[in-house]
């Protein structure tokens, strides 16, 4: 079969316009799987993490009708006041493009100390070749080590640590799972 463009493609293009959008209302950061995915890992998903830094209602309504102008939709409600309330709630939700099931971009608010931090230091991985905000590197490896550990997460981790060799800091790998220990267990 051949195909004009991979899924890959589809989920980048995906990611960057969602993006471009969230960035124009808050700060927000891509964490989790497609950080593995978009730095070569070849595996299925179907969503895409973000995380984002609380907003008011104001805001998120217009960020909400931003999006809704530019194709994409809400899973779980139409209604912008009933969505900040799961988010506010510590409950993710997720859009897609409007007449697609996916691929899916789950948002959820900053949480705890963890999350503002990874917030306060994301960065553009450069290999990617995408303009989007991830989460650090050394964050995505010690959540996945630390954290999530399922044979997925564990294999990303892998692939992270073997892609990125020379630019990781083992010390702060350490210290992030000395966190997560702290905060999330």
């Amino acid at each position: 079969m051949n195909r004009s463009i991979s899924d890959t493609n589809i989920l980048k293009k995906f990611a960057e316009e969602f993006c471009n959008i969230v960035e124009k209302h808050v700060k927000y950061i891509i964490v989790s799987g497609f950080v593995a995915i978009s730095s070569g890992r070849v595996r299925g998903t179907e969503d895409i993490d973000m995380i984002i830094s609380k907003i008011d209602l104001k805001q998120f309504q217009e960020l909400h009708q931003d999006l809704i102008n530019n194709e994409f939709v809400c899973m779980q409600s139409e209604q912008s006041s009933e969505i900040y309330e799961y988010l506010s709630n510590n409950t993710s939700v997720r859009y897609t493009w409007k007449n697609k099931f996916l691929p899916e971009m789950e948002i959820k608010f900053v949480k705890d100390d963890l999350d503002q931090e990874q917030i306060i230091t994301r960065t553009k991985i450069k290999f990617t070749g995408m303009n989007i905000w991830f989460s650090k590197i050394e964050y995505n490896i010690a959540f996945k080590e630390e954290y999530l550990k399922s044979e997925k997460d564990l294999e990303d981790a892998k692939h992270l640590r073997l892609v990125y060799s020379d630019e990781l800091d083992e010390e702060e790998i350490n210290r992030i799972k000395k966190n997560i220990r702290q905060v999330r267990l």
